[in-house]
């Protein structure tokens, strides 16, 4: 079957079969924001060094030699070199015809992406950084339209479904956005303390979503009004890819909260954006319909897991929920024999398997396969983890 869509503000059709999906095009578009961003690090390294945009060493820092900061704006520009090509492509275009979506969440980045590179110079206090947090949550919610309007309640539904669909109300659906986007921005910033953490962690959720979205695109008929979320995921993801080179342990360059910041709001963005084209909230197979919302909390898993540790482990001592200290999951995995590298490895395991295995469980028609794949890798992830605690007592690691 073909369908026919009409572009109302050119007045011409342009004919995409239901199945056609552009794959080749978001794929041009990620690799065009991996190859920006990775020749611009460069520049943005030598912008860092000439305006003292640089990380000191600190007591809870693991790098012990003073590295340039602000690589969000190398991530946003690469980011920006993807929209441009987006905008020339035939099909994509339509993203930015039948939606604002992906517009303002560019805004939305944009406006962190300078906070961030303020709070990268002149340290910033959290106040001001929540406040600009929000205030981006807010142009996604009033301006872009991004909500998460439908949450679904695994019980009830009748014979012959389980659960159902609860439609919120744009109360609802404002507060749940801005409250996910807030704590993905800082899940993201709270795991960026090893080199290339952030990074990888930003690349394979974008990636996953972006895998998702497409599925969800293919559900829904190839529809231009669906194409916003993977267009958002493959960006990001591209950003994140060729930022990587420079970032991967020995850094060159840290992100920053520029960039922690960046990858927090346009995760935010691709994920709600990405709830709102779920169409599949019926049916017999329980893990069938779970797999959506399964994809959408294990692309953040790693950062929000982190997030919630620390918010609660800094309650209990009676200090703020903002305030730095050194037991995130990435210090510990050092604290127990891992190298940087290997940390940040076994970070990428750990999040690729959920991630990647949520996505295949939600296109596959074997989910048995599927669950015994992923009850494998997780065990081998957790044997990866436990490796150093299986050394020989009094055995001396050295250097």
């Amino acid at each position: 079957m073909t369908q026919v869509i009409v572009v109302p503000t050119q007045g011409t059709a342009i004919s995409l079969g239901a199945q056609g999906l552009p794959l080749r095009e978001y794929l041009l578009v990620g690799i065009s924001a991996a190859v920006v961003t990775f020749l611009l690090t460069g520049v943005v390294r030598l912008l860092a060094i000439r305006f003292g945009a640089v990380a000191w060493p600190r007591g809870r820092d693991v790098h012990v030699t003073p590295t340039p900061r602000w690589g969000g704006l190398a991530i946003f520009a690469g980011i920006l070199g993807g929209v441009a090509v987006a905008a020339q492509l035939p099909a994509l275009r339509l993203a930015f015809l039948y939606s604002s979506e992906v517009v303002w969440a560019i805004v939305a980045a944009a406006l962190l992406v300078v906070v961030g590179a303020l709070d990268d110079r002149y340290e910033l206090d959290a106040f001001t950084k929540l406040a600009g947090q929000i205030t981006a949550a807010g142009l996604l919610v009033l301006k872009g339209g991004i909500q998460w309007s439908t949450f679904w309640v695994p019980w009830g539904g009748g014979p012959g479904h389980i659960g159902f669909p609860v439609s919120l109300s744009s109360e609802q659906s404002a507060l749940i956005t801005v409250l996910l986007t807030v704590a993905l921005v800082n899940g993201m910033n709270f795991v960026d303390g090893l080199d290339g953490l952030a990074a990888g962690l930003g690349c394979i959720a974008a990636t996953a979503t972006c895998l998702f979205s497409l599925g969800l695109l293919y559900d829904n008929g190839n529809d231009p009004n669906a194409y916003s979320p993977a267009l958002i995921a493959a960006l990001l993801a591209g950003g994140c890819f060729g930022f990587l080179p420079h970032n991967f342990n020995p850094a060159r360059l840290f992100m920053g909260d520029s960039g922690s910041m960046l990858i927090g709001v346009m995760l935010a963005a691709a994920t709600i954006t990405a709830s709102g084209r779920i169409t599949r909230f019926d049916g017999k197979d329980a893990v069938g319909l779970m797999t959506p919302l399964i994809v959408l909390a294990a692309v953040v898993f790693v950062p929000l897991l982190d997030l919630l540790m620390a918010v609660v482990r800094r309650t209990r001592a009676g200090t703020s929920p903002f305030s730095p200290d050194k037991m995130h999951l990435h210090h510990r995995l050092l604290e127990i024999g891992h190298s940087q590298r290997r940390a940040v490895l076994l970070a990428y395991l750990w999040s690729g398997v959920l991630a990647f295995g949520a996505v295949a469980l939600s296109v596959s028609n074997n989910t048995a396969l599927v669950l015994w794949g992923v009850g494998f890798m997780l065990l081998f992830a957790m044997l990866a983890t436990a490796v150093p605690r299986l050394r020989t007592p009094g055995r001396v690691k050295t250097r």
